[in-house]
């Protein structure tokens, strides 16, 4: 099995705020995979002391270990059983009611033997390849549906579209989100890899246009997830002046980026690099 993981912060001066897990095996067999992409909050008061990055990683390790030990549970399950230890991590202390406490998008897919299960939910990504290298983006595409209107400031977006019904939904306090998710289940033998990505990797075919989803997936399998990332930074830095294609968006987000090739037979090894 390969492996490879990438993840850089937009700024120097700012932490992170994306989260990525690999499991291989998990609970003994398969594995399992988690990449959240932290919202960053308005700089005003979200009724919460905690950070996004602190949210990200309860809600990531959360789901992490779940994905893992509760093979019993489904994905949708999995991420509201998160939800709910996170919420529960810091209710007593914050409001966990306010339309901006912290939350994030989520990509899940965890595979055995027998199949490979996917949940998506918001704007990052989750790439599919078959043995005969046909790609499939599995996506959540409601925040592309929402009117420009909707999303002209924080507040509007906040009272009009975010975790509502009509516009796009992210993980935050409510468990029940998790039933709003892009799901799935694919057999086995039809996946050979996967790659998970945040926004700030997306923006390569979403933003900047150099390919489609079968380009990125190539590149992602030909240079691996660093040479990509680094490939998505020289675009930024190339239009932070102009800004053709950026246009409003912040220059440099924080991407991540998951690789996995799927052995070919359970008992395949593992390597990672």
């Amino acid at each position: 099995m390969r492996i490879e993981l990438t993840t850089e912060p937009g700024a120097a001066e700012r932490p992170n705020e994306d989260f990525v897990s690999m499991a291989a095996p998990a609970a003994g067999h398969g594995g399992a995979l988690v990449v959240l992409d932290g919202v960053t909050p308005p700089a005003t008061d979200v009724g919460c002391r905690h950070s996004v990055p602190w949210f990200a990683a309860h809600l990531g390790g959360a789901l992490a270990e779940l994905s893992v030990s509760r093979r019993d549970l489904s994905l949708t399950d999995v991420l509201g059983a998160a939800i709910a230890r996170t919420a529960d991590a810091h209710r007593d202390t914050c409001d966990l009611s306010h339309p901006r406490t912290p939350q994030a998008t989520v990509v899940l897919a965890r595979w055995d033997a027998e199949q490979v299960e996917h949940l998506v939910l918001s704007d990052s990504a989750l790439l599919v390849e078959a043995p005969d290298g046909a790609v499939t983006p599995l996506l959540d595409e409601r925040l592309d549906r929402v009117p420009r209107a909707n999303l002209v400031s924080n507040e509007v977006a906040d009272a009009t579209v975010r975790n509502k019904e009509g516009g796009f939904f992210t993980a935050a306090a409510d468990p029940s989100v998790a039933r709003r998710a892009v799901t799935g289940t694919l057999p086995r033998s039809g996946v050979r890899a996967l790659a998970a990505m945040t926004d700030g990797v997306t923006r390569w075919v979403e933003k900047f246009h150099e390919g489609d989803w079968t380009d990125l997936f190539t590149l992602v399998r030909k240079e691996g997830t660093e040479a990509v990332v680094s490939r998505v930074r020289a675009l930024e830095t190339s239009d932070a002046e102009t800004r053709r294609y950026l246009r409003r968006s912040k220059t440099h987000d924080d991407a991540t980026l998951a690789y996995v090739e799927l052995p070919s037979s359970p008992a395949g090894g593992t390597s990672q690099r």
